[in-house]
């Protein structure tokens, strides 16, 4: 069973290829971490085979209250998305998008064929690809005066946390990441000293 912060998803961008009646569908399947990045990476798709005839697309986003949407462009009502979206969530895997795109061949599948393709090439791509587990991690900003620097980092240090930037002077600031689960107890040691102040940004 997994941890309360950790979550399955794919390592890095897999294809997978389905054929039916001259039809080519290509699954294109790959990790993302913000709605932006999705529409990036749908326009990028989208310029690449701008010669297809649908890019078909699912994404689940997040762990504890994911964000998802299913798009058909133009097929038949849950004929593409669906199947597609069905696909991520029999591996049980997030922060993911899946793009089916397809070249028309000329014979219409029906919605049962359609159905069939778009999530058969949805699955080859996931299973061409390297499922993987990651945790969440939480990112802080800190804000404190330098004569508490070396308490800061004392206990920074013995928390395992990733450092982002640092800049120290009269004010310092440090940016650093660290494991959800982990993220109460340094937030609580931090909060005793004087004058810190300390901003979560990003989960991710």
């Amino acid at each position: 069973m997994l941890a309360d912060d950790s979550y399955l998803t794919l390592s890095s961008l897999s294809q997978g290829i389905y054929r039916e009646k001259g039809s080519k569908f290509i699954g294109l399947a790959c990790p993302i971490f913000s709605e932006g990045e999705i529409k990036e990476q749908l326009s990028k798709w989208r310029k690449e085979y701008y010669d297809a005839s649908h890019h078909c697309y699912a994404y689940k986003l997040g762990k504890d209250r994911p964000v998802y949407r299913v798009n058909d462009d133009g097929e038949p009502s849950g004929s593409a998305g669906k199947p597609i979206y069905g696909q991520i969530l029999s591996k049980e895997i997030t922060n993911v998008l899946i793009v089916v795109i397809r070249y028309y061949g000329g014979t219409k599948l029906g919605i049962p064929g359609l159905i069939n393709a778009y999530r058969t090439a949805a699955k080859d791509a996931i299973d061409n690809g390297n499922i993987i587990l990651r945790t969440l991690r939480e990112r802080y900003r800190i804000v404190f005066s330098y004569p508490s620097i070396n308490e800061v980092m004392k206990i920074l240090k013995e928390s395992d946390v990733t450092f982002i930037s640092q800049f120290f002077d009269n004010d310092c600031k440090i940016e650093f990441s660290i494991r959800r689960n982990s993220g109460e107890k340094v937030k609580s040691r931090l909060h005793k000293i004087d004058g810190l102040t300390m901003e979560l940004f990003s989960t991710s």
